[in-house]
């Protein structure tokens, strides 16, 4: 990788205007511009050399045909959207970012059973994925001595491995898995009428992967009947437009944002920049702030469980977004937006979230085993 001060390219850069951190990370390599991600053109893309996506743009031979793009870049964790065949085939090259907001979905969940008032350390897990985000929620488990188990084909040796319907049978069910549609163990529906039966009543499904890993209309029929166990949607099939009368099932919803914790987000731009300085043989990222603000202290007088829920609320409170993604769908039923619009708007217009280790417990009467539980989630 070349790494000299006096290389100057001079490239054109189209990236979707979502992503954070492009002037801090790209700008010594060329003129940056910014779309709409959802309706990127390959007109758009007519003297480009770059193109930086999330998860929203489907790049494929229709998108990049004819174009100069010489590199494809996602700063998210999946690649489902990405036809890596067809890039691979052209000789472009491309990177994703996995794990780069897994942290932040380990987060989501916890604040998730907060905002549900479910005290996670009785409970045992369920953890369908093992990857990046499944991986650290099993680690961040284990430490905090939960139970768990997981249900990962290609980790069969996992000393938590189990197969799928004793993993839904968990007090807690998360959903991780990226969306593979074909091959030996597909994702696609995996969680269809078979699999959400084997859910046990009372449970807590919380799915933040992605949408097509459940049969949403499976799921919406099973909700319309009786309402077995609380349902927490993060993800959606056919995102952006999603069934407005599931979201009016579940228990909490969101519009995808699970992961979008500015950190995350910044750690997928700069993981992006590293790869392009890799594939491109372009100087190396240039040293630079990565935004950490002074840690901010957040109090409780409550004690034991309730003041972790009390110190997780004040920091991320998943309640809002259900609200904010609930407004929208009343907007959407008057005819004022459509639900894919205010989807994306949603997401687009989303409040900066900081995680954990931006904050201090600055709650004096709490005892040891609370401290070592909140420092152990990351909040110190």
């Amino acid at each position: 990788m070349t790494n000299t001060a006096n290389v100057s390219p001079s490239l054109t850069i189209v990236a979707d205007e979502n992503i954070p951190g492009l002037e801090t990370w790209f700008a010594d390599l060329g003129s940056i511009t910014r779309v709409p991600g959802r309706n990127l053109t390959r007109a758009q893309l007519a003297q480009a050399d770059i193109l930086l996506v999330r998860s929203v743009t489907r790049v494929d031979r229709a998108l990049l045909e004819g174009t100069p793009v010489r590199f494809v870049g996602s700063c998210t964790i999946g690649t489902d959207h990405l036809d890596t065949a067809w890039l691979e085939q052209q000789g472009i090259s491309w990177s994703a970012a996995p794990g780069c907001n897994a942290n932040s979905v380990v987060e989501y969940v916890f604040c998730v059973l907060a905002a549900l008032d479910v005290d996670w350390r009785g409970r045992s897990f369920g953890i369908v994925g093992c990857g990046n985000v499944g991986g650290s929620l099993q680690r961040k488990l284990h430490a905090l001595n939960v139970r768990c188990k997981i249900y990962d084909p290609w980790l069969t040796d996992n000393p938590d491995a189990a197969d799928l319907e004793s993993v839904l049978q968990q007090d807690v069910v998360c959903l991780h898995a990226p969306l593979v549609k074909d091959g030996a163990h597909p994702s696609h529906h995996m969680i269809d009428q078979k699999a959400l039966a084997a859910i046990k009543p009372g449970a807590v499904l919380i799915s933040a992967g992605r949408g097509a890993v459940i049969d949403n209309a499976a799921l919406l029929s099973l909700l319309e009947e009786s309402h077995p166990f609380t349902c927490v949607l993060d993800v959606w099939e056919n995102e952006p437009d999603i069934s407005l009368d599931l979201l009016d099932r579940v228990d909490l919803g969101s519009p995808h944002i699970a992961g979008y914790s500015h950190d995350g987000k910044l750690a997928g731009t700069r993981m992006i920049r590293e790869a392009v300085s890799e594939a491109l043989s372009l100087p190396s990222a240039p040293s630079a702030n990565s935004e950490s603000p002074a840690r901010q202290p957040v109090t409780t007088g409550k004690r034991d469980f309730a003041a972790i829920r009390a110190l997780l609320l004040a920091i991320y409170d998943p309640r809002a977004d259900d609200q904010r993604l609930r407004a929208a769908a009343e907007q959407a039923r008057t005819g004022k937006q459509s639900m894919a619009v205010a989807f994306d708007l949603l997401r687009k217009q989303y409040p900066k979230r900081l995680e954990f280790s931006h904050y201090n417990n600055d709650a004096p009467q709490l005892d040891t085993v609370t401290r070592k539980q909140l420092a152990i989630l990351g909040l110190k």
